[in-house]
């Protein structure tokens, strides 16, 4: 029994080591267009779009206003490494890896790429052009760290220390702090640059979802009716899916029957619409998002 456990911990301890070196390029890609995005659209333009790359973005400004330079991204990374001291012991090794690995990375490329910028200069002084550009770009590079399993640090790490001596959720934690980083930017920048920081970042976070999703977002459907294997038995004829039947009692009747679960593509809601209308006009039937399906007939374990 103790081999077996030994063997698994090797072959986990295998493939998480294998899976973080394959994702790594992507990581590092990733890491290297947001910090592309923030050094052509955001920092110039006084864009500071929450997070700790909003905060350094303060304070950057405060400090040439007084005479000295103060680098973005060895700001973000020096935040980052005092915020995971805190939360290291509940993320555990593999999650301290990750992260350092994310901002350390992005902090890198964000001081890099600063001669770079100053030659895009001419082309993104509008602010609009800028909050646009600079919310897709970096949405698109924040997305692939994040689809990678890794992350950069950020308010996401204040929200876990938050929540944790709090009890408040983290997403709406982790909103509250974006949106405190874009109102203390108005004071030092304009009100409008602010609320230019707010548009890219909702945009931003958008473009994050789309390309963690990748394409991938499925529907599910509940289907509560009597005529129930006539529909589980088109679902396999018309659509060619397997479907599941989940056990439930009706509240009023006290009649068991099965509910129909089916995990199919925004393409096929149509279909399964026109089946279920077909056998019971009567039926009830929610569809409801699916982040992401994994397992036969959707995405593979290692995509």
């Amino acid at each position: 029994m103790a081999s077996r456990v030994n063997i698994s911990r090797v072959n986990l301890t295998e493939l998480i080591r294998s899976r973080f070196v394959r994702d790594l390029p992507l990581v590092v890609a990733g890491c290297a267009i947001a910090a592309l995005a923030v050094d052509i659209f955001m920092v110039p333009n006084g864009l500071a779009a929450g997070g700790l790359t909003g905060l350094a973005t303060i304070l950057s400004e405060l400090a040439r206003r007084n005479g000295f330079y103060l680098p973005v991204g060895l700001q973000t990374i020096v935040f980052n490494i005092v915020l995971l001291l805190f939360v290291m012991r509940t993320g555990g090794v593999r999650y301290a890896v990750r992260t350092i690995t994310g901002f350390v990375l992005f902090g890198f490329f964000t001081d890099l790429f600063v001669p770079l910028a100053e030659t895009f200069a001419d082309a993104a002084n509008d602010l609009m052009l800028s909050a646009l550009w600079g919310g897709i770009i970096s949405g698109l590079g924040y997305g692939l760290v994040f689809r990678a399993g890794t992350n950069t640090g950020g308010s996401d790490t204040i929200a876990q220390i938050i929540s944790r001596k709090t009890s408040l959720p983290v997403g709406a934690t982790v909103m509250v702090i974006d949106v405190a980083v874009c109102a203390a930017s108005a004071p030092v920048f304009s009100l409008i640059q602010a609320l230019y920081a707010a548009l890219s970042m909702v945009l931003s976070g958008y473009v994050i979802d789309a390309v963690v999703d990748g394409g991938n977002r499925q529907r599910a459907a509940f289907i509560v009716s009597d005529e129930w294997e006539n529909i589980k038995g088109a679902i396999f004829t018309t659509m060619d899916r397997g479907c599941t039947e989940l056990m439930a009692r009706g509240g009023y009747t006290g009649t068991e029957r099965p509910v129909i679960l089916l995990i199919m593509s925004k393409s096929e809601i149509p279909i399964i619409k026109t089946i279920v209308h077909e056998y019971d006009p009567n039926a009830i039937i929610m569809i409801t998002d699916v982040s992401e399906a994994i397992g036969y007939g959707f995405k593979d374990f290692s995509a």
